[in-house]
């Protein structure tokens, strides 16, 4: 059966979040439930401390979903944590803390860059199927980061890079000398009770409709190195490897949209959630990207989370359906939906 919860406020204090206030979100996930198209969801909105969070099909509200890109903004948290403890700024260059990372152009290369997305490093290596393929460990993804070609001069434009995560995230590792899934349990997701979240595998998560996946999978020859994979699901990957169910993902923007100074302090919150590429052709918050009213993420593995300041709203859909199939049909509408309802 499908499972609604009202927030704490709303039992305790009457203030009903009704859920026929997003009877039209959901209606748009039963469809495709009931077809076969979607196989599992959770939506989750909260609003001025009242929430709705329904779960469907295989879902349960605390399932956890590998959210592949909503793990960026983490792994900024943590350059932007040791930003704040005066280990680093993010206007240093990557060659500081990254040995021989200045070839070329790389030497213009700042930590800001890494994290806005304008770098110029690609989204992924060349050989990135091959890397999976081989079920390669991190370190090799890092070499491959420290020596592909950049695509253009660095913040000259935006242009999405996962590998510029990475690179980041092995600059956290060298200052922390800890890997970096072990400083995000302590740092980031211990501190704001975010108690089902891992970066790397996570026990009982929803499966993934690999069929769907880009490149195509769920046969024998990608089995052993897709989403699905205990390869992937425990690899960690900085850039898209983390776990985490709908309520986590919801503390993680709330820390955002009304920032204590926990995890980061409250002013380094606020930059995180602005445009940094001002001049520049695509608006990037810092880890995060920058949306209508507000701040969020997408994932390729059919996931989505914003924050609306005006609102005061956060939303997050977390589905089995890569975004590849789901964008479209289910998570573009429901989006749509819920900010109507708002």
């Amino acid at each position: 059966m499908p499972t609604s919860i009202l927030s704490r406020r709303a039992l305790f204090a009457g203030a009903l979040f009704a859920p026929s206030r997003f009877h039209a979100a959901a209606a748009i996930i039963d469809k495709a439930i009931a077809s076969g198209q979607l196989h599992a969801a959770v939506l989750r909105v909260d609003q001025k401390g009242d929430t709705f969070e329904r779960a469907f099909g295989k879902a349960k509200p605390e399932s956890a979903f590998l959210i592949a890109s909503i793990t960026k903004p983490m792994t900024a948290s943590a350059v932007m944590l040791l930003a704040d403890r005066g280990l680093l700024k993010i206007e240093d260059p990557a060659s500081k803390y990254l040995d021989n990372f200045t070839a070329g152009e790389r030497a213009k290369i700042t930590i800001r860059h890494l994290l806005t997305h304008s770098s110029g490093l690609p989204d992924m290596l060349p050989d990135n199927i091959a890397l999976r393929q081989r079920q390669a460990p991190l370190p090799d993804w890092i070499k491959g980061a420290l020596t592909t070609p950049l695509l253009f001069v660095p913040g000259a434009r935006t242009s999405y890079q996962s590998m510029g995560i990475l690179l980041a995230a092995e600059i956290v590792e060298r200052i922390t000398r800890k890997p970096l899934r072990q400083f995000l349990q302590a740092e980031l997701f211990q501190p704001l009770k975010m108690n089902r979240t891992v970066l790397g595998k996570a026990d009982n998560a929803i499966q993934i409709q690999v069929e769907h996946a880009d490149p195509p999978g769920g046969t024998p020859e990608t089995a052993n190195w897709d989403w699905n994979s205990q390869w992937w699901r425990d690899l960690g990957a900085p850039w898209g490897g983390a776990h985490a169910t709908a309520a986590d993902i919801a503390k993680l923007l709330q820390a955002f949209l009304h920032p204590t100074g926990k995890p980061v302090k409250k002013e380094t919150a606020q930059r995180m959630t602005v445009n940094q590429n001002t001049g520049l052709d695509k608006p990037y918050g810092i880890g995060w990207a920058i949306t209508d009213g507000g701040f969020g993420h997408g994932g390729s593995t059919g996931t989505s989370c914003w924050a609306d300041t005006a609102k005061d709203a956060t939303f997050v859909l977390l589905t089995s359906l890569p975004a590849r199939a789901s964008q479209k049909p289910i998570i573009d509408p429901v989006s749509k939906a819920v900010r109507a309802a708002l």
